[in-house]
């Protein structure tokens, strides 16, 4: 378990660097306890594992000064759990479920166990993210995504894909842009 959480901790850590986020920006995690484990998605849920990985990396992603959003699995149409600070904050739609292990997941239920103002939203918009063992988080992210290369390729057993966001380019060849595009 410990080199499970240290896995995510380096992977956050790297995806942050790389996409220097600007304070009160939204990390969204889709993550499979079964699929980190070596099962298939849905098939193995670990509560405990997810608390270790939730509390993890929401000191990381604090520490940063960053808003986290965890998404439930398909069963909750992939509603997202956050605090209710970042509801507000980003006038969000909250809903009214409560996440258990077979219905929104292991992570989402530690979400809601340990942030200290847990709402269950329906959908975000976020500017970067981990995604644990394909759990398509893709439709949480802002336009436009860009794929992050980061040293891990996997969380336990899990796929693991990163990505960042940066605002679409417009204009087309008159257009003048910044030396350096996010």
């Amino acid at each position: 378990m410990k080199e499970i959480v240290k896995q995510l901790v380096e992977a956050a850590e790297e995806l942050i660097q790389v996409a220097k986020p600007r304070a009160g920006q939204i990390f969204v995690l889709g993550c499979s306890t079964s699929e980190v484990q070596g099962a298939k998605i849905g098939s193995k849920a670990n509560p405990d594992l997810a608390v270790e990985m939730f509390k993890a990396l929401r000191d990381v992603v604090e520490a940063h000064g960053l808003c986290l959003a965890i998404q439930c699995c398909e069963h909750l149409n992939r509603s997202l759990v956050v605090e209710a600070s970042t509801c507000d904050k980003y006038n969000l739609t909250e809903v009214t479920v409560r996440p258990t292990a077979h219905a929104g997941g292991s992570m989402a239920t530690a979400a809601y166990e340990n942030f200290a103002q847990p709402v269950v939203v329906e959908q975000i918009t976020a500017h970067l993210g981990l995604d644990v063992g394909q759990t398509l988080i893709g439709m949480h992210l802002k336009r436009v995504a860009v794929p992050v290369r980061l040293q891990h390729k996997t969380i336990g057993d899990a796929i693991l894909t990163a990505a960042r966001t940066r605002p679409p380019l417009i204009g087309g060849e008159r257009a003048a842009y910044p030396e350096k595009i996010r």
